[in-house]
């Protein structure tokens, strides 16, 4: 009975396979249906950044690091925030000034809260809680040497309770 089923089979699939072609396995796209690569496009302006992104992850980096976090998951939450602002970083250097003579700056900026808020997430990641404290403040002087360059009138303070 299984052969019999078999060549009923291939009696029927067999013309329909006839017309596969068996070195090409997808159907080759004319030229023009081939996507584009996305272009990387600013979505939110820079102050929504700064007042969605740097402020709360700071402030909330902050408050953890007030004392010494107790578990693992606060220290994982603490470096998912750090990757946050370090990714903030990137994001801020698609967003240049509209002056020619702010570029330099603000790309250097960008760059500078890039690195350390990277520090503070492998010193987060490795739960050494005074380098965490100090990269921290590093981001936060990262963040108001940018302000001052570019005349922002915020100060970042990450440990207010400490003054």
């Amino acid at each position: 009975m299984g052969r019999a089923r078999f060549w009923f089979a291939a009696v029927l699939l067999g013309p329909a396979c006839a017309f596969v072609p068996v070195a090409q396995s997808q159907p080759a796209q004319p030229a023009q249906f081939k996507k584009a690569a996305p272009k990387l496009e600013p979505v939110a302006d820079t102050k929504l950044l700064m007042e969605g992104l740097a402020d709360p992850n700071v402030r909330a980096l902050g408050k953890l690091f007030a004392a010494t976090p107790k578990d693992a998951e606060a220290w994982a939450f603490a470096r998912g925030q750090s990757l946050l602002l370090a990714e903030l970083g990137n994001l801020l250097l698609m967003r240049p000034p509209r002056t020619k003579k702010g570029l330099e700056p603000w790309l250097a900026h960008a760059a500078d809260l890039r690195e350390q808020a990277g520090a503070l997430a492998r010193a987060s990641a490795a739960k050494e809680y005074l380098p965490a404290r100090a990269a921290l403040a590093g981001v936060a002087n990262a963040c108001n040497r940018c302000h001052q360059s570019f005349r922002v009138g915020v100060r970042v303070d990450p440990f207010p309770e400490d003054r």
